[in-house]
């Protein structure tokens, strides 16, 4: 029985769920946060809440580009809540916001449904209108703030103060693709999101799919009903050695998670100006792309560029999808982006997977951790 879950739900309520409205990530330093995910990233610092505008527990900056808006915060006092999370963990994400139509009935539904509520439902107001908000639990530390903005103009949040601090160009990000999270028991958490958001599982990876000689995974992914998120669950599997998946676990002190990926419009365009602002990305050996043409065919972007920029590629039977893990946000091995790009594909990369998987591995020895 998931320990999440207080009661067995026989039919469960299907939330109303329409998209990520923002994601939250705790960090050490938030203005220099800010500053990273603005000049690497691309995003622009939009809003800002802290002692100027009242806020005397912690210091929040608002990043947006195009429909990806973040969210860094960090505490004033070492004993604030927010400061034991990131001593935990380092910087981590804590807050899978989630946008609802109402957010009564949706809080109402989920805690029906077996979730364990966090904060009811109550409302937040500035010249700009009024927002809903109420906070469900999830995995390891994650919440999820359920967030309500039919009376509410701009993306903004109550108590932020609209700024315009351009530091970098818009790198061609349009939206968050998908999340991956690391846990110890995957099918409590497949479970979980069924039965209390009403998710469906569509792709599932087994162990020999994922795996060297040294360590192996599995995943599952789910999707919302309208597609817009969608969450691959992942757990470590029995190995020789360590798993990656492992690896995070134990740094992450617990479940959370693990990447984001964000979706491109040209994702040789957004790679190579990531790695002109100093990002850096897993490693792809030659070989991968002396095989490419054969086993995806016909595709429009340059091979030699793809090899340049170590772009992986994977064709389904709806079309073919682009994609690059970048290396973690800090020394910590857990959080990291994504960067992909779809061309019909509705996919994972099935792939590169193994690729993927193997260019982990290699960083995991690096470290000394495999």
């Amino acid at each position: 029985m998931n320990q999440m879950l207080q009661t067995c739900v026989e039919d469960p309520k299907v939330l109303d769920v329409k998209d990520i409205d923002y994601i939250e990530i705790y960090t050490g330093n938030a203005k220099q946060s800010a500053f990273y995910y603005s000049k690497m990233y691309g995003f622009q610092i939009t809003g800002y809440s802290g002692l100027e505008t009242g806020n005397r527990e912690f210091s929040s900056y608002f990043l947006e580009q195009a429909d990806a808006r973040l969210i860094v915060t960090s505490p004033y006092s070492a004993e604030h809540s927010i400061a034991e999370f990131i001593n935990k963990r380092g910087d981590g994400v804590r807050d899978i916001a989630l946008l609802v139509d109402d957010v009564d009935k949706a809080y109402n539904d989920a805690l029906q449904n077996g979730a364990i509520g966090v904060t009811e439902p109550y409302e937040q107001n500035d010249e700009r209108g009024i927002i809903k908000k109420a906070v469900l639990k999830t995995f390891g530390e994650t919440i999820h703030t359920l967030v309500e903005r039919k009376n509410y103009e701009g993306v903004l949040l109550p108590g932020y103060k609209s700024i315009n601090h351009k530091v970098a160009n818009n790198n061609g990000i349009v939206r968050f693709d998908h999340l991956a999270i690391c846990v110890e028991n995957m099918q409590e958490w497949i479970s979980y999101y069924e039965k209390v958001l009403g998710f469906s599982m569509v792709k599932q990876f087994h162990k020999d799919e994922i795996s060297s000689k040294a360590s192996a995974l599995m995943t599952k992914v789910l999707q919302n009903g309208t597609e817009r998120i969608k969450l691959a669950v992942i757990e470590p599997a029995e190995g020789k050695k360590k798993s990656q998946i492992q690896e995070f676990i134990e740094y992450n002190k617990g479940a959370g998670v693990q990447h984001i990926a964000v979706l491109t419009e040209d994702i040789l365009k957004t790679v190579e100006t990531l790695q002109n602002n100093g990002a850096e990305f897993l490693y792809t050996p030659d070989t991968y792309y002396e095989m490419l043409p054969s086993r995806v065919g016909e595709i429009d972007e340059s091979i030699e560029m793809l090899r340049k920029l170590k772009v992986l590629v994977d064709r389904d039977e709806e079309g073919y999808l682009l994609q690059i893990f970048a290396q973690p946000i800090q020394d910590r091995p857990t959080l990291f982006f994504e960067v992909i790009q779809r061309k019909g594909s509705r996919g994972f990369g099935n792939g590169n997977i193994k690729a993927l998987f193997e260019s982990v591995e290699r960083e995991q020895a690096l470290r000394g951790n495999l």
